[in-house]
């Protein structure tokens, strides 16, 4: 009677399972039905006493132990790979209070100080989904008029971009951060997006120097700026920052806290932008003291997960 159990997963294996893209499922169907001309239906047999069924079980169980081993493997890790996922996926109640003082000092920001919202992106300048989303981050500055701010955190995924997050650095040390990023990336990725072979030039130190003189940069300090230990040690703080709540992929969003993973429609972030508003209107907390007071001073310092307990 110990094989009984294993024996239910044979009965199972020989019925399927539902319909979906699982390959544990794919596995299940393939193993029970390995040819559909040659497969047979297979039928309960009940004759005999209860100790000849016992024994055509086992007998079965005996003969299918290869194939239930096989399945016991592939459940186990389909089931490592979803606890994985779970601990990677951020809590949905979690407000992290991602450190922002040195990027807005550094003035890698747009929008007033005294705005209740703070969206964080962290972002790569080689990536269409960060270049997609960049006219819908100034949009949501200019439409909430004075309730939004944006500050932008250097994220390098792709290593032919770093030129360009420490020209944002020494373009910032002359007042145009924003100024040159918006152009940067009409004028630097676009030209290597749309190029066939995705050609690194356009993103590269030449062409930086090109659109910063058409910003009117000092483009001999620029270049200076972009060589120097604190534009490197900007970035570098920026992807540590980053790394205490596992922001591995661009873009990722922190708004007031909340972590949204990848780029979202404008309706999508106008959605928790007004949910983020009507919490902060109800604190009673000042829109220019609301990132130091709520998020940062009761936010969570590290990544919890969704499989995570909820710290007191």
């Amino acid at each position: 009677m110990k094989h009984l159990g294993a024996l239910a997963l044979i009965s199972m294996v020989a019925l399927g399972g539902c319909e979906n893209a699982s390959r544990l499922d794919r596995t299940v169907k393939d193993l029970a039905k390995p040819d559909r001309a040659e497969a047979t239906p297979i039928k309960a047999d009940h004759s005999g006493s209860l100790e000849d069924r016992v024994a055509r079980l086992e007998e079965t169980f005996a003969k299918n132990a290869e194939a239930l081993d096989f399945l016991n493997k592939v459940y186990a890790q389909q089931r490592e790979q979803v606890q994985q996922q779970e601990r990677d996926q951020p809590a949905a109640d979690a407000m992290f209070a991602v450190n922002i003082a040195e990027a807005v000092k550094a003035g890698q920001v747009d929008g007033p100080a005294s705005a209740p919202v703070t969206i964080v992106k962290a972002f790569d300048f080689a990536c269409p989904y960060c270049e997609h989303v960049a006219g819908t981050m100034a949009e949501l500055v200019k439409e909430y008029n004075g309730k939004v701010r944006v500050v932008y955190a250097n994220m390098v995924v792709h290593e032919p971009a770093r030129p360009a997050h420490l020209a944002s650095c020494a373009a910032a040390k002359q007042g145009k951060y924003k100024e040159f990023k918006d152009a940067f990336w009409d004028q630097g990725f676009r030209p290597y997006a749309s190029s066939a072979t995705h050609d690194p030039a356009p993103l590269g130190e030449a062409n930086i120097l090109v659109i910063a003189k058409g910003l009117g940069l000092d483009t001999a300090k620029l270049k200076v700026d972009m060589g120097s230990p604190e534009c490197e040690a900007r970035i570098q703080s920026d992807m540590a920052e980053m790394s205490k709540f596992h922001v591995n992929a661009t873009p990722t969003f922190f708004i007031n806290g909340k972590y949204v993973a990848g780029a979202l429609s404008k309706e999508g972030f106008k959605q928790i932008i007004d949910e983020q508003l009507k919490v902060a209107e109800q604190s009673g907390v000042a829109g220019k003291d609301y990132y130091d007071k709520v998020v940062l001073a009761k936010g969570e310092k590290q990544f919890r997960s969704q499989v995570d307990p909820k710290p007191n």
